[in-house]
């Protein structure tokens, strides 16, 4: 290894000793038992990077070897970029979860987890050095909807983010909506509609599936139109959720840039009632996509769920969002544990209601909602029942009095499949108000009996590459096609239901796009005290007695300050992707002349002579290399190549080669031909 490296001959040997394996360190382990000293990492660290945590130091028997300059890698000031890792050419630094074909998905996960590709490195780096309107643009290369998605995106790039092995993940949804909040309009300026291509596409649902559908469309070329059932566009980002998470004004400003580009809009279309797939079809359009959502509550068979008190879900949140006139009563008991069921109940806390309750069949830890939305909700003073189911509504002269629960002792059976399963105790629970927020579903009343779009488990069955349906020319996607997921998950299907629609019209398929020209990252990310330790920036958020006044946005946003210090904490895993890869070892094998004969020292070795295809034809021992050459640059005349060694002991280190060349070939070099005189 050490002269496939190429290290000084100088360099201690290595000494199989039976040292210690680190794996405490975030992202990586360290084998110092693999380690030659080859100095690759520490250079990388100060001379790449600029950050200097490695060095040669002293170990407790006074020996020198490579470590870190610090008590711990941390204290040592590493940044954890892992470009020591990259450079390794041993395994003595290896990654913890870069799997074997996955290195860019592994390295980078955050980039990977976001369904739909984002740069997540590339646009907090530009957050980092203060060029905001440019990580806008970077955002923007692959969402239409960044406002939005900073405010109400699940984040699953911050579950993957490695810097969450260090100490706490960066804030990448809250950075998202700072760079959207301060855009100046940079990203517009290579934002064009492409040539007319004489094609219609409908696009039907104005959620955040059709809406990106639309817009990645209308730049292709194709007039595009919106049939949705409201009066408004938005899907469920207007009806579903509440003001206090997604203000209407950042709803319009992005819808708005979306319509601007020439997108049409037909409202009060609700597909099979005030227009069918059919007479879409028939009025001249050569592409279809369905993007109707999940927007009816779930029902269940409870009794007393008839009872005038008993809302729904999702119809609750809709006359929230249209303004209707709610009276609720003091005690409401929200049945629930999705992002739903939280803002019903913050909802209800906003519209009146004094004693908020939300009952979920799941533990605490089993509930869908995601943790922070559970954690807003026990902030703002509901009332949390885990691991119970309802089991009637209780009502005197109709009107509701309690609810009787009964206990849940598991919500999935052995084969992980929704079946919750009860024991005998049961609790009661006073309340005035019920509201049943326990699931969506699709309304696909649109589909005739013999349609040739198919239906399974209440989801449109589409191709999973293209998302066409059984109808040519139709497509479907977001929650009407798969398990209702999140916005970012809607939008990626519109992404890729465009690029299927434009390849089937007669396009490329091609709907990526450079909003912001930029180089390669500056590899040198200087050194950071305390790196380590650096926390997570708290989100600035409106304070709790205010929130029940109203649907003011709840999370404030980074002031400029705040967004750099948080962009800050980034580990820049990519950068490692701009590496190139280990050398390999120059070519020790020079050709078979005079001139590079005449360069070999007169000294005691041993030379091998190759062939044209490197094929060992002879291997000798002498006690003058140059000479010997000489001469068998006569003899020899199949020898194209050679490559010597300077030995004391030539006849051993002969002996040692001949034997090697015999347990790898077979035979003796040269093809096992009698004349063996110049081998002993």
């Amino acid at each position: 290894m050490a002269n496939y490296v190429g290290i000084s001959p100088t360099t201690p040997k290595c000494v199989p000793t039976d040292l210690p394996i680190l794996e405490n360190h975030p992202l990586f382990i360290r084998d110092y038992n693999l380690c030659i000293g080859c100095t690759r990492c520490i250079r990388a660290c100060r001379d790449l990077r600029g950050i200097e945590a490695l060095g040669f130091v002293y170990d407790e028997k006074g020996q020198a070897q490579v470590g870190t300059l610090g008590p711990t890698i941390e204290d040592s000031g590493c940044k954890f970029c892992t470009a020591c890792v990259e450079v390794c050419p041993t395994g003595a630094l290896m990654d913890k979860s870069v799997r074997p074909g996955k290195k860019e998905e592994d390295i980078v996960p955050c980039k990977e987890a976001c369904p739909a590709h984002i740069d997540v490195p590339g646009y907090l780096r530009l957050i980092a050095q203060g060029k905001r309107d440019e990580a806008n643009a970077v955002i923007r290369e692959k969402v239409p909807l960044p406002g939005i998605l900073g405010r109400v995106c699940i984040h699953p790039c911050e579950d993957v983010c490695r810097r969450g092995e260090v100490n706490e993940p960066v804030s990448i949804c809250a950075l998202k909506r700072y760079a959207a909040d301060g855009e100046k309009g940079l990203w517009k300026k290579n934002v064009k509609a492409g040539n007319d291509t004489g094609k219609k596409v409908a696009i039907v649902g104005a959620g955040p599936a059709g809406l990106t559908a639309a817009f990645y469309l209308r730049k292709q070329g194709y007039a595009v139109t919106i049939f949705d059932g409201h009066a408004e566009l938005g899907g469920m980002m207007r009806y579903g959720i509440p003001s206090y998470r997604l203000p209407k004004d950042i709803l319009d400003k992005e819808i708005n840039e979306i319509l601007d580009l020439g997108v049409e809009f037909r409202p009060n279309q609700t597909l099979g009632r005030d227009v069918t797939l059919d007479q879409i079809k028939n009025d001249g359009f050569d592409a279809v996509f369905l993007g109707v959502g999940a927007q009816l509550s779930r029902r269940i068979p409870l009794e007393g769920s008839d009872l005038p008190d008993v809302l729904w879900g999702v119809d609750f949140l809709r006359q929230v969002a249209e303004g209707e006139d709610i009276h609720l009563k003091n005690r409401i008991i929200v049945v629930g544990g999705g992002n739903v069921a939280v803002d019903v109940a913050l909802s209800a806390m906003r519209c009146g209601a004094n004693d908020v309750t939300m009952v979920c069949l799941e533990g605490r830890e089993e509930m869908p909602a995601h943790e922070w939305e559970i954690q807003g909700v026990l902030d703002e003073g509901v009332r949390l029942m885990t691991s119970w189911g309802p089991h009637k509504i209780v009502s005197e002269n109709g009107q509701i009095t309690s609810m009787e629960l009964v206990h849940c002792v598991s919500v999935f059976d052995d084969q992980c499949v929704f079946n919750p399963s009860f024991d005998d105790s049961k609790e009661k629970i006073e309340g005035d108000q019920v509201v049943l927020a326990i699931g969506q579903a699709s309304d696909l009343k649109f589909l005739e009996d013999k349609s040739q779009i198919s239906v399974d488990k209440g989801l449109i069955v589409v191709d999973e590459d293209t998302l066409e349906t059984g109808m040519k020319g139709v497509y479907a996607g977001g929650d009407v096609a798969a398990v209702p997921g999140a916005i970012i998950h809607a939008i990626a299907a519109g992404r890729k239901a465009a690029s299927s629609i434009d390849e089937a019209l007669g396009g490329t398929g091609d709907i990526e796009e450079v909003l912001f020209e930029r180089d390669a990252p500056d590899q040198h990310i200087g050194r950071d005290e305390g790196f380590a330790s650096w926390p997570r920036e708290k989100i600035p958020e409106l304070e709790l007695k205010a929130r029940h006044q109203g649907f003011q946005e709840v999370a404030l946003g980074y002031d400029d300050e705040q967004a750099i210090k948080e962009a800050r904490r980034c580990l820049q895993c990519d950068l490692r992707l701009y590496l190139e890869s280990n050398p390999s070892p120059p070519e020790k094998t020079l050709i078979f002349n005079e001139e590079n004969i005449n360069q070999v020292p007169e000294d005691e070795g041993v030379f091998q002579l190759y062939d044209d295809e490197k094929k060992v034809i002879s291997i000798k021992g002498t006690g003058t290399l140059r000479q010997s050459l000489l001469e068998a640059l006569d003899d020899y005349e199949n020898a194209a190549w050679f490559d010597f060694e300077e030995d004391k002991m030539y006849s051993q280190r002969e002996s040692e080669l001949i034997q090697q060349y015999l347990q790898e070939h077979g035979e003796m070099p040269g093809g096992g031909d009698d004349d063996l005189d110049d081998l002993f």
